[in-house]
This record gives C-alpha cells, sequence and structure tokens, in this order.
C-alpha cells in the first residue's frame, strides 16, 4: 500500500479549499431567456394573457400570415402594453400633423391624419378582441390602416430622404421603424378577425374615400394627403406645442404628388387583396379540417 508523504509547508490536498464558484444574481443583464419567460408568465394576467387565452393559430399560408407563431402569441399577449403603445402614438401622430391641420379645411381633418388614425383603429381592434367584444368592421379598419400606413410611410420617408434632411436622425429613425412596426402588428390581426367581407368592404370604401380626397378628387381646396418635404407651404404664423402652424395652401407638385399617390394606391390594393386572400384562406382550412374529420 503506497503510503502518503506530505512535505513540510504545504497544505494537504483533502485540506485545501474548493474553489470558489462565482453566482450571478438574478438580475436582467444575466438572466436567461427562460427565466425572463417565467418572469414574465409572473405578471397579472391583464398584462400578459395566458397562452390559453389565445385563439389557435389555423396554420394559414405564409403570404397572408408571414409572421412566426411566437411572435403572433407575444403580440395577443401583451395586448393591453400593445394597446398602450398604439394610443400613445396616436397622441404623438396628432401633435406631429399640427402644422399641416393648421392649413387644411376643419371639415376634412378626419382624413388628414392617416397614420394616427390607423394606430387608433388597431388599438381599438385589439381592446374590442381584449374585452370579449370584437367588432369585424374596426378589426377590417385595423388592418387596413397598419398595413397601408405602415409600408406607404416608409416608402415616402425613402423617396424623398434628401426632403426630410431637416429632421434629426433618431426623429427619422423613429418615424421609420413605428411604422413598419405598424406593418408587421397587422399581420397578428388574422388570428381573431373573421376578414368577412361586408368588413372588409367597410374598410375599404374608408381607405377608398381617403384615397380620393387626398390624391384624386379634392373637395375643399387642393388635395388632403399627408404633407411631403417636396411640397412647398406657407409661412409659419405660431406656434403649438412646439410644432410650427402655417398659413397659405400646400403646393403639389406633380412628380411629387404621382409618386405619393402611387405608394398610396399600391398598399390600399395590397391591403384588399390579402384581406380577402385571408378570408378565403381561413375557409380553405376548415373546409378541409371538416373533410378530414369526416373521413
Amino acid at each position: 500500500m503506497p503510503v502518503a508523504v506530505f512535505e513540510p509547508g504545504r497544505t494537504p490536498l483533502a485540506a485545501r479549499p474548493s474553489p470558489v464558484r462565482f453566482v450571478a444574481p438574478a438580475s436582467p443583464r444575466y438572466m436567461r431567456p427562460g427565466s425572463l419567460l417565467t418572469f414574465m408568465s409572473s405578471l397579472p394576467s391583464w398584462l400578459y394573457r395566458p397562452r390559453t387565452s389565445l385563439p389557435d393559430p389555423e396554420g394559414l399560408p405564409r403570404y397572408v400570415a408571414p409572421l412566426p407563431t411566437w411572435l403572433e402569441d407575444l403580440g395577443l399577449r401583451l395586448v393591453w402594453p400593445v394597446v398602450l403603445a398604439n394610443v400613445l402614438g396616436t397622441l404623438f401622430g396628432f401633435w406631429y400633423y399640427v402644422p399641416q391641420l393648421s392649413v387644411e379645411p376643419t371639415a376634412l381633418w378626419v382624413f388628414v391624419p392617416d397614420s394616427p388614425m390607423a394606430t387608433l383603429f388597431v388599438a381599438c381592434s385589439l381592446a374590442l378582441w381584449a374585452s370579449g367584444r370584437g367588432r369585424e368592421w374596426v378589426h377590417a379598419l385595423g388592418f387596413y390602416g397598419c398595413l397601408v400606413l405602415g409600408l406607404w410611410t416608409p416608402f415616402v420617408l425613402l423617396v424623398f430622404r434628401a426632403g426630410f434632411s431637416y429632421l434629426p436622425l433618431p426623429m427619422y429613425a423613429f418615424l421609420f421603424c413605428s411604422h413598419l412596426a405598424m406593418a408587421v402588428e397587422a399581420f397578428v390581426i388574422h388570428r381573431y378577425a373573421e376578414f368577412r367581407v361586408r368588413a372588409v368592404a367597410v374598410a375599404f370604401a374608408w381607405y377608398l374615400a381617403n384615397l380620393l380626397l387626398d390624391y384624386f378628387v379634392p373637395v375643399l381646396g387642393t388635395p388632403h394627403h399627408t404633407f411631403v418635404p417636396a411640397e412647398s407651404v406657407g409661412y409659419a404664423v405660431g406656434s403649438f406645442l412646439g410644432q410650427p402652424l402655417l398659413s397659405g395652401p400646400i403646393a403639389h407638385p406633380t412628380g411629387a404628388h404621382l409618386l405619393a399617390a402611387a405608394g398610396a394606391v399600391t398598399t390600399t390594393l395590397l391591403a384588399t387583396f390579402l384581406a380577402l386572400a385571408t378570408r378565403v384562406a381561413k375557409l380553405r382550412v376548415r373546409v378541409g379540417a371538416g373533410a378530414g374529420a369526416a373521413d
């Protein structure tokens, strides 16, 4: 049997302290994804809805439901924070439109601030669904608004980017990204909306009227679409909450006007196609499921 020999001045191995292990504190910086999900699941149900309260995904084709299911679920589980974000966006949007509203006829103000109206529509849509009081025509308006303005605004920001150079970069980036987020938001609505033809017809009628008044049939004065920098306006005569109040009509040079109109027509047609295609896809999935159950 070997004999252990210890040298003087050295601590035996068995008596040596074990190495100290550092345990990271339970803070968001070190929180693992699983821990984050656990934390979110511990939130009140009104703030983070349980998964069992969500409508099941129907397996729609990707061209009408392009988002991954986990992202759809996240948006629906956080429905009330998302509603609040849209309400705040609506308030910001109305403030942003103050300069243009100051030179537009009061009777047409409801057709001028397109993006704030879109976020208001989707906030109402989500709130109605979360409250168990769905209104199909409101859901359709929310879908149209988010998709049309969520794509048209980034298009205009890119096409007229030189004219938007007066905006600070953070504001330009915020406008661009927040409107793209609206387009993403539109593709969550199919989880709880049916997109019935009559509801789509209501939304189409609203945005068709908006399109005609904005670009093609000015009822009072000049067309009323969202001002782009390529169009000249009157001089500033005052301010409201930091936004200038203007005097004089907005000019609509042909080139800029046609580019903005082309974007609006394209996005409106796209929203109409996708809304009706979603309805058809839902019916096909349900008919197929019924046939499978019968077999």
